[in-house]
């Protein structure tokens, strides 16, 4: 069997004599990384610093040409990366470090794509309830050509149904990836919980949480940047489009889980409740702030199919994975923990979808976000 060949792909193992050469203490190498104009993409560039960063206020605001991410005219082009969370470097190791940042337009006004600005101010306000936050990101490994990671060039794997958690390479393609994804999260600090093969093949999960606040987008965002990076060292692309392949395969979703500490206690299942009937009242609201381009991603995933609501109708049930709010049936025993809203699109921005809940349900007598 001949081996597989990406266009553009590079020997890793040529790098690898660079990567033990020894680095001075008084240098340390830092990614910065951002959402681009798009608001679903991710970019980044490297500098050195003298010294390890222990928080995010000790990266310097650093600046970029906005006029190549989308994200501004090339007649006034220069953007600032303000650093607001650090992670630990996989890739590099030792003392070096992952920012995130955010952006901000020559003006100090944020970016169009920077809705982490107004969620922190929103997660502040309600910090005293102690929302936590889990998010299943799903996304679909591809090949360089476009097509699903491991299927046949000329037609489709056998029908949907021994993929999903499979075992074997005729049921799963691409675990190599996942697993050092899931690794590479760890080291970095991400907060990552659980991974699974999901029902389309070369469709996967990853989840991450429980996350508290702001912390969450925070955290998600930084599993997305290392899984396009790890993707890279094997020639694979990662796409977050929630339809990849039309026909009868399944979409990709975030689904996102959702609870006050209240939730959490004994009782807690009437305050879920009375959250699902907030948000039932603002479901056009929320599928406008569930994907980048105001519903239109999501209206080919939420068909009332594949394990989806219809995009028009809000409902909710226990243990309904039809539904639009999932209550665990485990939680509809207990009387307490959390419920899971199904509507978010893979590529969703996670600071718009935890932004518009907790308006939704916490903070209703605030404007919605202008997602």
């Amino acid at each position: 069997m001949t081996s597989r060949v990406v266009s553009g792909e590079t020997d890793k193992s040529v790098m690898q004599r660079y990567m033990t050469l020894p680095q001075s203490s008084d240098a340390v190498m830092v990614e910065y990384f951002w959402i681009d104009g798009t608001g679903e993409g991710v970019r980044s560039k490297g500098r050195t610093l003298s010294t390890e960063p222990k928080k995010p206020e000790d990266c310097p605001v650093w600046n970029f040409d906005g006029s190549s991410t989308y994200q501004s005219e090339g007649t006034n082009s220069d953007m600032y990366l303000v650093p607001v969370a650090l992670f630990r470097d996989p890739f590099r190791l030792g003392n070096n470090k992952l920012v995130l940042c955010e952006v901000l337009k020559y003006n100090k006004v944020p970016a169009e794509t920077n809705n982490r600005h107004t969620c922190v101010k929103v997660m502040e306000k309600i910090k005293s309830t102690k929302p936590w936050f889990g998010i299943e990101q799903e996304y679909s490994l591809m090949d360089g050509d476009g097509y699903p990671l491991g299927w046949p060039k000329n037609g489709y794997p056998g029908p949907q149904g021994p993929y999903y958690c499979g075992v074997g390479s005729n049921k799963v393609f691409g675990r190599d990836i996942v697993e050092a994804h899931y690794r590479a999260c760890l080291y970095a600090g991400v907060k990552i919980c659980g991974c699974n093969a999901e029902v389309m093949p070369a469709q996967w999960e990853f989840q991450v949480g429980p996350c508290e606040g702001i912390e969450m987008g925070d955290h998600l965002w930084a599993a997305r940047y290392l899984l396009h990076r790890v993707a890279e060292d094997f020639g694979v692309v990662i796409t977050l489009d929630p339809k990849p392949i039309s026909g009868n395969w399944n979409g990709a979703g975030a689904h996102t889980n959702y609870s006050t500490e209240a939730m959490r206690k004994p009782g807690g299942l009437a305050i879920m409740e009375e959250a699902i009937t907030k948000l039932s009242k603002k479901h056009d609201e929320h599928i406008r702030a569930y994907d980048p381009n105001q519903g239109a991603d999501n209206s080919r995933r939420l068909t009332g199919r594949h394990e989806t609501s219809s995009i028009k109708d809000f409902s909710a049930g226990v243990a309904n994975r039809g539904a639009s709010i999932r209550i665990p049936r485990q939680v509809a025993e207990d009387g307490y923990g959390y419920l899971e809203d199904r509507r978010p699109s893979s590529n969703c921005d996670p600071y718009s979808v935890t932004e518009i809940i907790i308006r939704t349900t916490l903070l209703d007598d605030l404007p919605l976000c202008s997602c």
